[in-house]
This record gives structure tokens, C-alpha cells and sequence, in this order.
């Protein structure tokens, strides 16, 4: 059983999953499987994958039916102890990115997670996510948002649920608040460290308005309608400042 399974989700992605194949084949860690599950792609996304992905990359190609159908896919296949999702475009933040994680991994965490920066598609760094990671991991800590980048949120695998498919842009934050509901904050480590470079304009921000509306059912389920009626009350003016910037 590899220590990590590294699941990279892709469709038509030869534009960006170089970048994911070359940061994944430079991790100096080398504990860890790698499996691209595609959504039948049509351009030359599984040819890159197989002669520029590590030794022994398992690849998946059919259709199915959106993002975190293709990502349940991959945890079904995952037989690491570990899972982390680092999607096509997306990278780890350098070569001892994993090895971070692994040394975390030694003192056996539920959870292991860091920050974020957001590149553009040549791989440069545009800024930081407008949220941090906090320093203690609490159900709770998340009623104010997605406070760590999925990317950089890495969860024992053998906890980790499926995603509910009934959301279609913000199934990551139900997911991830399922699993901080499932441990404890002393079983989660806070890497204090820039673990992803995450490529901006994805799904997410492509459909801003429905994962808006989405996140907010979800904050609903999780944490009541009070607490979710005034954080987004409080997304406002971020929104607004970040529209007119």
C-alpha cells in the first residue's frame, strides 16, 4: 500500500496537465501511486499522461458524469493511506512538497493540510487564496468558508466519503466538512507551509453564482440557516471588492 494516492481528474487537458505530470514526477517522495481518471477526452490529454507520468500511472478513461463523479471514481480506485487530489493545472508548490507530507504522515494524522497560491496558466503566481488555512482544524472553523484549498487538504483515505452528487460545483465543501466531522483538531497537522500552486478560472470560479448558492445549502446543512445567512452576508462585500478590482 503506497503511503499516497494522487488522484488528477482530467478532460481535454493537454493545455494543462504537463504542468500536474512534471510536479508530480519531481516529488522526492516517492511513496505514493498516481491515477488520472478522464472524462473520455478527445485531444491528446491520456497520450501526455502516459509518456510524461511516473512509472506504474494508472489511467482511467470513460465518460461520466461531471467532476466529483470522476473524483469518486478515483477514491474507489485509490489504495493509498492517503488521498490527495491535485487536478490537471494544479501543482505542488516544489519538489519537497510530498516529502512535507510524508514526515506528517509519520506522526499517523487523520488530516494534513497547508496554504495555497493561485497561478495563471503559465505556472505564475497571480496571489495568495483569499483564505488561510487555520491553525487548528475544527468542524467549526469551517462555518466561514472553504478555508483550505481542496488541492491542499490531504485525508486518510479509508475516512474520506463519496461526494454527494447532488452538488455540482461546491461538493468539495460538503465533502471536506464530512471529514473534519469525522476526527478530532489533535489529529490533524497544519503544515505552516505553501503546499499547492491551484490554476485560477476553475469550475468553481467559472459559475461563481450557482457554487455561491451552493455553498450556502451547504453551510445551511452543517451549521444552521442563522450561521449561514450571516457569513454570506459577509461574502458580500469581498465579492463586491473583488469584482470592481
Amino acid at each position: 500500500m503506497p503511503m499516497f494516492s494522487i488522484v488528477t481528474i482530467t478532460f481535454n487537458a493537454e493545455k494543462e496537465i504537463l504542468r500536474t505530470l512534471e510536479s508530480v514526477r519531481s516529488q522526492n517522495c516517492k511513496d505514493f501511486e498516481h491515477i488520472i481518471v478522464d472524462g473520455a477526452s478527445s485531444d491528446n490529454t491520456i497520450a501526455l499522461a502516459r509518456s510524461h507520468g511516473v512509472e506504474g500511472i494508472r489511467i482511467l478513461s470513460e465518460k461520466d458524469r461531471g467532476l466529483y463523479d470522476a473524483m469518486n471514481k478515483g477514491l474507489l480506485l485509490a489504495k493509498g493511506k492517503y488521498v490527495i487530489f491535485l487536478n490537471a493545472g494544479d501543482a505542488f508548490a516544489s519538489a519537497v512538497t510530498l516529502s512535507e507530507y510524508e514526515q506528517a504522515a509519520a506522526n499517523d494524522p487523520d488530516i494534513i493540510y497547508g496554504d495555497t497560491l493561485i497561478v495563471d496558466e503559465a505556472g505564475v503566481v497571480l496571489r495568495p487564496r483569499h483564505l488561510s488555512a487555520p491553525e487548528r482544524l475544527t468542524a467549526e472553523s469551517f462555518s466561514h468558508g472553504m478555508l483550505i484549498c481542496h488541492q491542499a487538504f490531504c485525508v486518510r483515505r479509508e475516512m474520506a466519503p463519496l461526494y454527494d452528487l447532488s452538488y455540482r460545483f461546491s461538493a468539495d465543501y460538503d465533502w471536506t466538512v464530512k471529514c473534519i466531522v469525522a476526527t478530532s483538531p489533535e489529529k490533524c497537522i497544519n503544515l505552516h507551509n505553501v503546499t499547492i500552486h491551484y490554476l485560477d478560472n476553475g469550475m468553481t470560479e467559472k459559475n461563481k453564482r450557482a457554487s455561491l448558492m451552493e455553498r450556502f445549502s451547504i453551510m445551511k446543512k452543517h451549521y444552521g440557516t442563522a450561521t449561514a445567512l450571516m457569513r454570506h452576508a459577509a461574502f458580500i462585500p469581498r465579492a463586491l471588492a473583488q469584482k470592481f478590482k
